[in-house]
């Protein structure tokens, strides 16, 4: 699981590599990730916006934006939570992906929030220790 807190909202992510939809031999490695975003803040806040960077084993880097996530601009209230899945390809058996959610405040105040770097690992990947 990777953590990260900003202002009191807290992102965790945890990718899982997903086999069935995979084709290691065509280049095509999927994952699955589920993010929990909580509210420890005092104020109730929006994720208005998304931006992902996805960099794949060769330094090929792919960027996300768009509003909300999955569809949704979920409302999150002081001790609120909001849990959502969504997924990636890369063409390499390994990558990289993080970002931020662009979250309103109630008094109109945007300001981002980081999603945590996380790591995106396959049984295909070959580890080398030299």
């Amino acid at each position: 699981m990777y953590t990260e807190t900003t202002r009191g909202i807290t992102v965790s992510v945890q990718p899982v590599y997903l086999e069935d939809q995979s084709s290691p031999n065509e280049g095509h490695f999927v994952w699955a990730y589920r993010v929990r975003i909580e509210n420890h803040s005092d104020d109730t806040v929006q994720l208005k916006r998304r931006h992902w960077k996805i960099t794949d084993a060769k330094g090929r880097v792919q960027e996300v934006q768009g509003a909300g996530v999955v569809g949704e601009q979920p409302v999150l209230a002081p001790g609120g939570a909001y849990e959502y899945t969504s997924g990636t390809p890369l063409q390499t058996p390994s990558g990289i992906m993080m970002g931020a959610y662009q979250m309103e405040a109630g008094d109109g105040e945007k300001f981002d929030v980081s999603i945590p770097a996380f790591s995106l690992d396959s049984p295909h990947e070959v580890h080398r220790l030299n």
